[in-house]
């Protein structure tokens, strides 16, 4: 199943406000645009996911485009997204912690909700920032409560896998040795439509990661190669914190980004910045000036 977030109108959704419910589409690719079918209000089904898919609300609407309801992540506000720094060797290589001692243990680092937003949604660049770099990911979607959780069990707890740009202000990650600012710009956060599990695999069958800036390939991998796994890294994170349904973790970007490159190559006002999952989809993102914030 391939699961949007869309915002109902208050008589769609039944209530006196606009309300965010989860759908389902066949689209992979963003912006996600046609017929969707209506699954569960958003925090019904983040209660219990897989009871959710499994007995959906069934109604068709039109999604995404002047007419269509709005299409949003899936995502609570109050959902913890947890992000792995320096999960391929190639990346840790190219840029300044090269010549840092490989970690036992991932380095975490987190994002805000507000940071996310569905495919095709512009993002600014900042003023005081030369541009924005780009990190093609995947995300991994939390499906159930995970506390001092094996391996095997965070694993079972995955619902599905999204594409995800983890876009980056540099100087303000740079500032100091918390990268959180660069982390966190407005709408820095596009990610893709829901994969579940059951279409997507594991990401250890190695599935095939491509960013491209204007059509021209700057980032491959293969997510067989992440230094540290997802459901390992997920049953790390549980032994210190709750993790709960809806909760993400974003699992690392490959060799590629700009800001490595010799001379620098950064996202700016009218560029387009695409990642391709093999499974997942592609996640298309227009560039903007710093006046669109």
């Amino acid at each position: 199943m391939r699961l949007i977030g869309v915002v109902l109108p208050p008589a769609a959704g039944g209530g006196a406000e606009p309300e965010t419910w989860v759908a389902s589409t066949e689209q992979l690719d963003t912006p996600t645009r046609g017929a969707a079918t209506l699954v569960a209000p958003l925090r019904r089904f983040w209660s219990d996911p897989r009871a959710a898919m499994a007995a959906p609300d069934g109604r068709g609407i039109e999604v995404g485009g002047d007419l269509g309801a709005e299409v949003v992540p899936p995502v609570l506000p109050e959902a913890r997204v947890l992000c792995i720094g320096l999960n391929y060797r190639d990346h840790i290589a190219e840029g300044s912690f090269a010549d840092v001692e490989h970690p036992p243990y991932p380095t975490l680092f987190a994002r805000w909700t507000p940071s996310l937003v569905a495919g095709g949604v512009s993002a600014p660049t900042n003023a005081n920032e030369r541009g924005l770099d780009w990190e093609g990911e995947i995300a991994a979607w939390v499906g159930a409560e995970l506390r001092d959780a094996g391996t095997e069990e965070a694993r079972a707890a995955i619902l599905g896998y999204s594409t995800f740009n983890d876009l980056t202000s540099r100087i303000a990650q740079k500032l100091t040795s918390q990268w959180i600012l660069g982390k966190n710009g407005d709408r820095s956060g596009p990610i893709g439509p829901l994969v579940t599990a059951d279409e997507a695999g594991d990401l250890r069958d190695g599935l095939h990661l491509e960013t491209r800036v204007n059509g021209e390939v700057v980032q491959q991998s293969t997510s067989d190669l992440q230094i540290y796994e997802a459901a390992e890294t997920l049953a790390h994170i549980s032994r210190t914190l709750t993790l709960r349904a809806g909760d993400i973790l974003c699992t690392g970007t490959p060799s590629g980004v700009g800001y490595a490159r010799d001379p620098e190559w950064l996202l700016r006002d009218g560029d387009v910045v695409e990642v391709e999952v093999e499974r997942l989809g592609t996640l298309r993102t227009p560039i903007t000036g710093p006046g669109t914030r």
